[in-house]
């Protein structure tokens, strides 16, 4: 057997592995339109899983401002950003976005995951420690383990766990949490979280990838992280902190310093959309609305953000509900291990400026009918 028959094979057997398990996947061509709407594999549908919170991504100012950055500057940045990938519109953005956060600095990255991946190795290494919540984004824990510090995982959103693990820690505490959960929509206790690394010593960083533009909090942390790709509409990640976490960051983000600078187009359209978030707040506020709406209609708790988890356990029934819903013309995807913890498969529903009440109305009915006979056919 050649090498290249080899492969195929070990590819084959992995893929086979995940098949059995209903852990597969695949690519499915989606064509994202306004107001929610989107054409999946050519079927018109409404999508309530994306993460355009606040509808920007079709915004017309968004979009202009991208189009004449990418007439004006080109499609690409060129390089790394200590290069010669170190466009004037990253300035404007990173200037932007301390402003939001109320800090002494920002740093634009490539996108969030990178963010993380290089930000968290820069501030703790070997003979330090990290202190995460156990349901921390995927790429923070890829920041933890590329560091080498000791990794110590606290109970979902538990203070007093956080507190033990903390104690007797070697090195420097860096305390990772996100301020919105992507999986299960519920928000961090930030502020006890602050008042714990304040009186501890340790570093508190933040991922606020789900909750910028939608859920508003006072974050204590030193370092905040988040994305351009979700409320903002486009794509790239960010760190806000003090003056100087910014200029290390520079010189010892490996993710910032070997990766190619963000096009003149991306930067400029999440200028613009923060222009517009900033003198829209209706945007956020009407997403929430729609979602307290459906938890309404739907018969569930009143949700925390604009994420609203529905967990199903077996990744079977989570994909015959989504698949049950998209005939109904309802993008809903469901969302398996090892994205979730094992038996809690679930359809993940977000919720956006763009909707419009009488779709999540339809789209509550729906899914309450497709749930209802289904329990009558069991029953």
């Amino acid at each position: 057997m050649t090498s290249f028959e080899r492969l195929n094979a070990y590819a084959r057997q992995k893929l086979g592995q995940l098949e059995a398990t209903g852990q597969r996947r695949s690519l499915v061509e989606t064509a994202r339109e306004a107001g929610g709407r989107a054409a999946r594999s050519g079927q018109g549908v409404i999508s309530f899983c994306d993460n355009d919170y606040l509808s920007l991504s079709h915004d017309a100012r968004v979009i202009q401002a991208a189009a004449e950055a990418a007439r004006l500057y080109g499609a690409g940045s060129g390089g790394s950003r200590l290069i010669t990938g170190n466009h004037p519109l990253n300035a404007a953005l990173e200037s932007r976005l301390a402003r939001l956060k109320g800090t002494e600095g920002a740093l634009v990255f490539g996108s969030g995951f990178l963010a993380n991946l290089g930000t968290i190795p820069a501030l703790v290494g070997k003979g330090d420690t990290i202190v995460m919540d156990e349901l921390a984004h995927a790429c923070m824990h890829g920041g933890a383990k590329l560091s080498g510090a000791e990794l110590r995982l606290f109970r979902h959103n538990d203070v007093a766990d956080a507190a033990r693990q903390i104690e007797g820690a070697p090195g420097q505490v860096l305390a990772l949490t996100e301020t919105v959960f992507s999986m299960d929509g519920d928000v961090a206790p930030i502020a006890e979280l602050g008042a714990l690394a304040e009186a501890t010593g340790a570093w508190l960083m933040t991922d606020d990838a789900h909750g910028l533009g939608t859920v508003k909090t006072d974050n204590p942390a030193q370092v905040q992280m988040g994305t351009l790709s979700k409320a903002v509409g486009g794509y790239g990640g960010y760190v806000c902190g003090p003056a100087a976490l910014i200029d290390l960051l520079t010189n010892r983000a490996r993710t910032f310093v070997y990766t190619t600078g963000l096009p003149p187009a991306v930067l400029a359209a999440a200028v613009a959309a923060l222009d517009v978030m900033e003198a829209e707040p209706w945007r956020g506020a009407k997403a929430s609305r729609h979602a307290a709406l459906f938890c309404e209609l739907a018969g569930l708790p009143a949700p925390s953000s604009v994420i609203v988890p529905i967990i199903l356990g077996p990744e079977a029934e989570a994909l015959r509900v989504s698949a049950a819903l998209l005939e109904r013309g309802y993008l809903v995807t469901a969302i398996r291990p090892p994205t979730v913890p094992a038996g809690t498969a679930r359809l993940r529903v977000t919720f956006a400026a763009g909707h419009e009440e009488a779709d999540v109305r339809a789209f509550a009915g729906a899914l309450t009918d497709i749930r209802e006979k289904a329990c009558a056919v069991t029953s």
